[in-house]
């Protein structure tokens, strides 16, 4: 296992604009870290600089407590998966998971020994024989992610590696990367644009945009306590909803008020700095799971508020039904039960959960509560 220190770490290209800016970030030993962000926000050069392949502009990377700014990648003692599976075509699964091993001048005895405690935990010893060509491209990920095994390093880095498979084979394979993290006890560190995939895998998230770090944290810390309005609205399928309100001060707490809606939130400690706050406007962040069919549950204190919302369409998928609505000119999504008999046209009187709702100063976006 690994502990990985990322201190003030920048990237910068000749003649263009830094791609990773001042990133500072610890990744326990034995964890299983996601780097997760949209397409160009810098997370596989941040990733490709803990390997060693890309040079660092700035700050200072250690591995178990040395710095490694200086050391070749082929010294730092870690395993990279790629997207693409670079197999060698003319070599049988054990030869290609072998071969950094031989190049290594490894005992036979050992890389036999290595390959086959391997193939066992990924289930590929009756394809030990097969050239890559025979294999789906499940078991060529895995082939691949049996030959970063075999080095037993202290570090696995992977870098959007089931992004070329389907849909139902990326869930199967999540599943066996969480699992192969158990058995092994190794720190990994993850990157992927599929914010799905980094909710469901990662024990640790580092969300990035523009190459900068914007919030680490656990899934659920984020998820429930976004730091900003880009966190909140990245994670989470269907997005966070967002609507812009004016800020008023009410009786039992601050109220923020829209066309079609007006809430008047609890007077708890998440809540109380925006009593007498010198904003006058902010962005409420509602979850599509966070707004109940009134009277359909019993979850939420009806004191608050009350939105009356037109269906404008559904979506059944079967265990559940994403209804979109309009209140007033606002466009929302509601996250329903199953057989909810809502339709499209009706109202919805809908009563949300005030505890989970979340707001944003309309000009930094940065999280008020």
């Amino acid at each position: 296992m690994a502990h990985v220190s990322l201190r003030r770490v920048s990237k910068a290209y000749a003649g263009s604009r830094r791609t990773v800016k001042d990133v500072s970030v610890e990744i326990p030993d034995g964890t299983f870290a996601v780097i997760v962000g949209p397409s160009g926000c810098g997370k596989s050069t941040l990733l490709r600089m803990i390997a060693g392949l890309e040079e660092i502009s700035e700050g200072e990377i250690a591995i178990d407590g040395r710095v490694v700014n200086d050391v070749p990648a082929k010294d730092r003692d870690i395993a990279m998966v790629f997207q693409n599976y670079a197999l060698y075509p003319h070599m049988t699964v054990a030869e290609n998971m072998a071969f950094g091993l031989k190049m290594r001048r490894y005992p036979k005895d050992e890389i036999d020994k290595r390959v086959r405690a391997a193939a066992d935990v990924l289930g590929l010893t009756p394809l030990l024989g097969r050239a890559p060509e025979a294999l789906s491209g499940g078991q060529r990920q895995r082939v691949a992610v049996g030959r970063a095994i075999v080095r037993q390093p202290k570090l696995f880095l992977f870098d959007e590696p089931l992004s070329n498979l389907d849909a139902k084979l990326r869930v199967t394979m999540r599943a066996e990367l969480i699992k192969l993290h158990r058995r092994l006890a190794a720190t990994m560190v993850y990157v992927t644009h599929d914010q799905v995939e980094a909710m469901s895998m990662g024990a640790q998230l580092i969300v990035m945009k523009d190459g900068v770090v914007q919030q680490v944290g656990t899934p659920l810390e984020i998820y429930d306590r976004p730091a900003n309005q880009f966190v909140a609205g990245f994670l989470g399928s269907p997005a966070m909803n967002f609507i812009e309100c004016t800020l008023e001060a009410g009786g039992g707490g601050a109220v923020v008020v829209a066309e079609g809606l007006r809430l008047v939130l609890p007077a708890t400690p998440r809540f109380a700095a925006l009593q007498g706050s010198a904003l006058s406007s902010v962005v409420l962040g509602m979850r599509p799971e966070s707004l109940y069919e009134s009277g359909s549950v019993d979850k939420v204190a009806d004191g608050g508020g009350r939105l009356e919302a037109r269906v404008e369409f559904l979506e059944p998928l079967g265990s559940e039904v994403l209804a979109t609505c309009r209140v007033g000119p606002h466009e929302i999504v509601v996250r329903l039960a199953a057989r909810a008999r809502a339709k499209s046209g009706e109202l919805l009187e809908l009563l949300p959960d005030l505890e989970r709702l979340c707001l944003f100063d309309p000009e930094t976006g940065t999280a008020l509560a």
